[in-house]
């Protein structure tokens, strides 16, 4: 199965793969149905979890029922447990809200839509933030069959300080000028608004890691964990960031849940969530 999954995502374009995914998933769903694993997403368990990874691949982490991996699973409950994004607008003074750590709106804000942007939506999180009413949904990317717009992040077709709430999540490692991504990002978030820009990251590493002079896909596969990665980013993600502007909260989120739950939903220990502030 494992070479079966790494030939198909090292072959099929991504667009491909979101479309056949729709078919696919359900046969998934229903064949390894069982209580080992949950996804809390759907809240659906499982005997196991698929295997996933371009290069080297990692056994039991994508979800038959939502396609979500690791980062995905760790975010929904980051969102749902740490922010008031799930809450009702109409139940914006409710007790739950309030003690949530991170208010996403402002008190000057409770009768209007969150608005949000989304680059590169996740299967996992499309239909669900499409269903939202407490929030104003637009999705983004160049190629995403998801996308509302077709859009560089290099040069966003959005108007300054825009949104409450930007998630970019594994992107960055896809751009070659990151830097100007990041500085588009922080144009078009508003003041006291909230990105959460997740990459995959070696906390190993001190600095950042790149070399374009590796054109060959299968070593850049292993060397960057996947063909289309530029670069492995190292603990230094994190001032790059502030450097922008941002104020980044390095969110060490699995060390805040049950160590049975991470074990339960496949979480991956010590994943980083930057949670940024502008």
């Amino acid at each position: 199965m494992k070479k079966a999954f790494k030939f198909i995502l090292n072959t099929i374009p991504r667009p491909i793969l979101i479309r056949l995914s729709i078919v696919v998933r359900p046969i998934l769903a229903f064949l390894l149905k069982g209580n080992r694993f949950t996804d809390p997403i759907d809240g659906k368990s499982f005997r196991m979890f698929l295997p996933y990874g371009y290069g080297n691949q990692r056994n039991n982490v994508l979800s038959p029922s939502t396609l979500s991996l690791e980062r995905h699973r760790l975010l929904w409950l980051y969102l749902q447990n740490e922010t008031d994004f799930f809450q009702s607008e109409l139940d914006s003074d409710s007790p739950v809200t309030q003690n949530k750590r991170i208010k996403l709106r402002k008190d000057a804000e409770t009768s209007s839509a969150l608005k949000v942007l989304h680059f590169a939506p996740e299967q996992e999180f499309y239909k669900r933030f499409k269903k939202q009413t407490n929030i104003d949904y637009t999705t983004t990317d160049l190629l995403s069959p998801l996308a509302d717009v077709k859009a560089d992040i290099c040069n966003l077709p959005f108007e300054d300080n825009g949104y409450d709430l930007i998630l970019c999540n594994h992107v960055l490692e896809h751009i070659p000028d990151d830097t100007k991504a990041m500085q588009e990002l922080y144009r078009v978030l508003k003041p006291g608004g909230i990105g959460i820009f997740q990459i995959p990251q070696d906390l190993s590493r001190a600095t950042t890691f790149a070399d374009d002079t590796i054109v060959d896909q299968k070593e850049r596969a292993k060397i960057f964990g996947q063909y289309d990665h530029v670069r492995v980013y190292g603990r230094d993600y994190f001032d790059k960031l502030r450097s922008i502007g941002f104020k980044v909260v390095e969110e060490d989120y699995t060390n805040k849940i049950a160590p049975e739950l991470v074990e339960k939903y496949c979480l991956a220990i010590g994943e980083i969530i930057p949670v940024c502030f502008k």
